[in-house]
């Protein structure tokens, strides 16, 4: 009763401050004379004032009515929490339990001006908008004569007589870290090779040039040259010849890599060059991914590139491009109002980037000028006319002929300066391939200068060569905006090479190890502000002598596995089956040394008394949350043995947001109570701990706490043995027919039923999911406070390949027609558990368990239903798993899916394509949407999505496939492995509906949708304190920010940066934010996260509890280049969607 009165006075104390602020608000609006100038001028007559001042008050009004209904929902919700019952299930058993006690109510008010910005309207639309171009293209194949996929070229001798063509020869070589052979293997065999020769061959005439981008093959290579070799690189970086293009650690996969991993990569490579070679990057090249995305050329932007190159582009789209002269673009985002984020973007004409398909549309032709297939060699031309060596006899007949392919080519672009790229995959690795292109290139050259009748001048070139003398031309500098070119935005995916032939399933392939990807990311993103933080404060103490900075070689490490998973042969799936096992051991490797990072820094964050820690890597303080016995096993978790001393815990929230989650540990004894550090019983449910659908597996149970962790924090918690009654999730088996033993134990009810047909429905307090009694799967779920179930039903789905010579492999979808129903040769086994904390429904299938999950519990982890699917299709043959969601939303032909984890893209079915033309990647969310409701399938890794029909969402969970599809693979996809797949399924109402416009495309995440796809990228790592200790040391919770961050800010990473001896930290670190776009119009009730969002202000200064912050200097994205400050002050500013990194020092 006590409580009750205690709750009411709150709720009317409450209800006075809104009162309060709003007579204050009405005060404001009297007497601040800026807020009549914000409604334009108006004429200073009383009418207009008073018309002003009434909408504003009206305004002012709504906003207030908005958080008074948030204030009641809040007080409901604490009233509910204090009588110590939440909303329970249905046949529950009653047991009396409390929200953490330091619950408080949270309401969200996001002032009016956040929600303008995904209104989008400003700015000018695009003159190219790809969602648009789409809709427009016949995609018809024709056939185009010599050039086949484009038209016949035609050109005026005499074009060229006022301005002459000026042509670069850009002489490259394409090392992919890891393919055919493995990073090291093609190292040894071939890439040291090719850079050894340079060096020598580059020096030998000063009119050579050459460009080279993967930084982890070249810094492989740094380390086991002489410092004479070393002299000699950085000469020829110096003086133009060497140019060191994009500068990441690979050229990444645009599909299906994350923005957090885009980034590490390329800060890692240019924090390479620049401490290496002195040298940044400013120009983008990209010959390889499979599709590009619009995410590089934004995070080229700010790192200060000025130009970038593309090569990979649907086959319909470039010839439209090149019919437009259209190929060479400023490229900008759709939400870009000011033009900032424009990069001029040349995109490549023809089929590949090889030596036939560059220097002009006839392949026959110019394959005749790689003179790496002089007869004699080992590969020759396909086209059966092979090169012949340049001599004084033959040289005015050949350079006419390769004159004319280079005028043809130019008449593409809409300059007279022109790019041919001469080189190909792992070129240049002999000194006799230096020397036979490069004399008789020069041969070539020497002959076309001396002709002033063909008003040509050809030289060898690097990629800013071209640029420089591009923008030359038009009278600009780098970086300015070139006058008469058109303004492009959206993305090229998918992307087809030729036919129907669509680069749609690697977007899936090999998930297993797009899952680890995404595992050792969440780690390296904790691990690096823990490690970052722990140092900080050890500095601070004086104890950084005790301090374990051998870790930072470990997170250095760890970021460079990461980086070269991101190559667009390892996270795409399409590597041989021995290189993805190399790439797995790293991943892997990595891995387990981050929880290392983790654990040493938790260990000193949380103690009492620091004067007490000591390091000893034989005896980690704390245990690991799991384990993994190879690179190809699902991770297995801890099992804590309880004990009569209490064990303790210790749980990592790696969100910069606090959070109110289930947190579960596996435990030896049901007797377990689980208290905070402060010694208060928290809210548990106790299951069972499965090891297959039938059999519980002996002596282990689950417990799940329900925790309040920290932002970036860690929370202590204790385990003791207790033999009080705890509140026990029960559990209904039905067994639909089949033969099975039950392994039981005590004391978790199990009722076991032959055969159910009736569906049943589970329920929280905000959503309620009915599902078919017959398959377990999905049918329906209504949201609190609405009559209407909203149709979701899931089912699996099986694609087969085609039985004509082309077929499914790694790279390519080629599909037989629809999907069929995934047919098991028996019923599921479907497992219902229901208890306090959270409900779910197991559904065992021959090939595929899946388990949806509703949490009990206020706040975000309780709006969506959480969905993982463990798949095993090792004994099918030319088959792909798919998980189709059907529902009544009219979303018509159009659908939504993320670009990078970064952005999200608005697409459209297109019934003029073939199926697997339709299908996107989706490396963190895909929706659909109508004028009422938004459902958003999040997942936590990258996968392939589309939306073949209105109301459905399918994503395709695995591939087998039994042959190669000639791409240079020679191998199908037979190394499947057992995969989780992780989702979470959230259905939001939309208050104020509009559709997205083709001449604007541009769409945004709810709040609630960014902080759903946050919790289930990052969850909580749960540490036990080792058993062997004698007491454990008195252990604090640590909570590093003194101020909540504003809900639309996410800190990407706190990355410690390297000191001179590049295996130890200095003392600077970058701190790279985010702000997110987020749209307002979807209902956000009760969301149960206590931030609010600030017009993208955050004051640094004060952020870190404990900490000062030294010094604070904006940078380019991968601070190569320091950004002028506002002023001295430690309040900084970001605009919504962007992303900036800060040089600081804390301590």
């Amino acid at each position: 009763m006590k409580l009750k009165k205690q709750v009411t006075v709150c709720g009317a104390a409450i209800f006075c401050v809104a009162v309060f602020s709003l007579y204050l608000m009405l005060d404001r609006v009297q007497h601040d004379p800026a807020r009549h100038q914000s409604g334009g001028n108006f004429p200073r007559s009383q009418i207009s004032v008073l018309q002003n001042r009434i909408e504003q008050l009206e305004q002012l009004l709504e906003e207030n009515h908005e958080i008074i209904s948030h204030i009641k929902d809040s007080v409901l919700e604490l009233t509910a929490h204090a009588e110590g019952q939440p909303a329970l299930p249905p046949h529950t058993p009653n047991v009396s339990w409390v929200l953490p006690p330091e619950s408080r109510p949270s309401f969200l008010s996001v002032s009016p001006q956040d929600c303008q910005f995904a209104l989008g309207g400003k700015g000018q639309s695009p003159d190219l908008q790809m969602l648009a171009i789409y809709s427009l293209l016949p995609f018809d194949n024709q056939d185009g004569g010599v050039w086949k996929q484009g038209f016949d070229i035609t050109y005026e001798p005499n074009e060229w007589d006022t301005e002459p063509l000026q042509v670069f020869v850009v002489p490259h070589s394409h090392n992919d870290p890891g393919w055919i052979k493995t990073f090291d293997k093609y190292y040894y065999d071939q890439t040291q090779h090719i850079l050894n020769s340079m060096v020598l061959k580059m020096q030998e005439d000063p009119r050579r040039r050459f460009i080279w981008s993967e930084i982890s093959f070249f810094s492989k290579w740094w380390d086991n040259i002489s410092a004479q070799k070393r002299a000699a690189v950085r000469r020829l970086v110096g003086n133009g010849q060497l140019e060191m293009v994009t500068g990441g650690w690979v050229m990444p996969d645009e599909a299906n890599s994350h923005y957090f991993a885009m980034i590490d990569q390329l800060i890692e490579g240019h924090q390479w060059l620049e401490k290496n070679i002195g040298v940044t990057p400013r120009s983008g090249w990209a010959v390889d991914p499979f599709g590009h995305s619009s995410t590089m050329p934004y995070l080229l932007k700010r790192s200060n590139l000025t130009g970038m190159l593309i090569q990979r582009v649907h086959y319909a789209i470039k010839k439209h491009f090149a019919a437009t002269q259209n190929l060479e673009f400023m490229w900008r985002q759709t939400w870009d109002p000011d033009a900032s984020t424009d990069i001029f973007c040349h995109m490549m004409p023809f089929y590949s980037y090889d030596v036939p398909h560059t220097c002009g549309p006839d392949p026959k032709i110019c394959c005749q000028f790689d003179f790496k297939r002089l007869p004699g060699g080992r590969i020759n031309c396909p086209w059966k006319v092979p090169p012949r060596a340049i001599t004084d006899s033959n040289v005015a007949e050949r350079a006419q002929l390769l004159l004319d392919q280079y005028r043809k080519k130019s008449k593409l672009y809409r300059s007279k300066v022109l790019l041919v790229p001469l080189g190909d995959d792992f070129r240049y690795d002999k000194p006799q391939e230096w020397d036979a292109q490069f004399l008789n290139y020069q041969r070539l050259f020497d002959f076309l200068n001396s002709q002033p009748n063909l008003h040509v001048q050809v030289q060898f070139g690097t990629l800013s060569d071209y640029f420089d003398a591009l923008y030359k031309r038009l009278g600009i500098v780098p970086g300015m905006k070139p006058p008469g070119f058109p303004v492009l935005s959206g993305d090229f995916f998918s992307y087809a090479d030729r036919e129907d032939h669509y680069w749609t399933g690697y977007y899936t392939s090999r998930p297993f190890y797009k899952s680890l990807d995404r595992v050792l990311e969440a780690h390296l993103r904790g691990a690096e502000i823990l490690f970052s933080l722990a140092l900080a404060h050890a500095r601070r103490a004086g104890a950084d002598g005790k301090y374990p900075l051998s870790d930072y070689a470990l997170l250095s490490n760890a970021r460079r596995n990461l980086g070269l998973f991101q190559h667009h042969d390892a996270i795409t799936g399409t590597a041989k089956e021995a290189v993805a096992v190399d790439y797995g051991v790293r991943l892997l490797h990595s891995l387990t040394n981050l929880k290392r990072v983790i654990i040493n820094a938790a260990h000193y964050l949380v103690l009492g008394n620091k004067e007490t820690y000591h390091h000893d890597p034989a005896a980690p303080f704390l245990g690991m949350d799991d384990t993994r016995p190879g690179q190809d096993s699902l991770p297995e978790k801890t099992v804590v043995k309880l004990d009569t001393s209490p064990r303790f815990l210790v749980v990592f929230n790696p969100l910069e947001q606090e959070r109110l989650s289930v947190v579960p540990v596996l435990v030896d004894s049901p007797h377990v109570q689980v208290l905070s550090e402060e010694g208060q019983p928290l809210p548990v449910q106790l299951s069972a701990h499965w090891g297959s659908a039938t059999d519980m597996v002996p002596d282990v149970y689950q417990v799940s706490v329900l925790a309040r962790l920290p932002a970036l924090g860690l929370r202590v918690l204790q385990l003791h043995r207790s033999l009080d009654g705890r509140p026990v999730a029960s559990t209904r088996l039905y067994l639909h027919g089949r033969d099975v033993s039950v392994r039981r134990q005590e004391p978790v009810p199990l009722h076991v039923f032959p055969a159910t047909t009736d569906d049943f429905c589970l329920e929280n307090q905000h959503l309620r999911a009915c599902f078919s009694g017959s398959s377990g799967l999905l049918q329906s779920v209504r949201r609190a406070g609405e009559e209407r179930e909203q149709r979701v039903s899931s089912e699996f789905l099986v694609y087969g390949t085609r039985t004509s010579k082309d077929k499914s492999g790694a790279y390519l979808f080629l599909p037989d027609g629809e999907a069929k129903p995934y047919a098991p040769k028996e019923p599921p086994v479907v497992r219902v558990t229901e208890g306090p904390l959270f409900s779910e429904v197991a559904s065992y299938y021959q090939h595929v368990q899946t388990v949806m999950r509703l949490y009990n519990v206020p706040g975000v982890e309780g709006l969506s239903l959480d969905v993982s699917c463990v798949v095993d299709i090792r004994d099918h043959v030319n088959k792909e798993l798919a998980l189709r969601f059907t529902t009544d939303i009219e979303s018509d032909d159009a659908f939504f899916t993320d670009l990078n984890g970064f952005q999200i893209q608005p697409r459209r079915y297109q019934r003029k394509l073939p199926l697997q033309a339709n299908f996107y990647p989706m490396p963190a969310m895909a929706y659909i949407q109508d004028t009422q409701s938004r459902l958003t399938l999040h997942t936590a890794q990258a996968l392939g999505v589309s939306s073949l029909g209105s109301g459905q969402l399918e994503v395709i969970l695995d591939r087998r496939l039994m042959q190669d599809d000639n791409r240079g693979l020679g191998q199908g996809l037979k190394d499947n492995k057992r995969t989780c797949n992780r989702f979470r399924l959230l259905l939001e109402r939309r208050t104020t509906a509009s559709k997205v416009q083709d001449g604007h495309p541009i769409s945004f995440p709810s709040l609630l949708s960014h902080i759903t796809s946050m919790h289930l990228n990052a969850e909580a790592l749960v540490m036990p304190v080792a058993q062997e200790k004698p007491v454990p040391p008195a252990l604090r919770s640590f909570a590093p920010l003194s101020n909540t961050l504003p809900c639309d800010f996410h800190i990407l990473n706190l990355r410690t940066l390297q000191a001179e001896d590049d295996s130890l930290p200095s003392a600077e670190a970058a701190l790279i934010l985010h702000r997110k776009g987020f749209d307002c119009s979807l209902e956000a009730k009760n969301l149960g996260f206590n931030c609010t969002t600030s017009q993208g202000k955050l004051a640094l200064g004060s952020l870190f509890r404990g900490l000062e912050l030294g010094s604070l200097q904006p940078t380019s994205l991968t601070l190569m280049y320091p950004l002028s400050m506002a002023s001295n002050s430690t309040n900084i500013h970001l605009d919504p969607m962007e992303i900036s990194t800060f040089r600081i020092r804390l301590g």
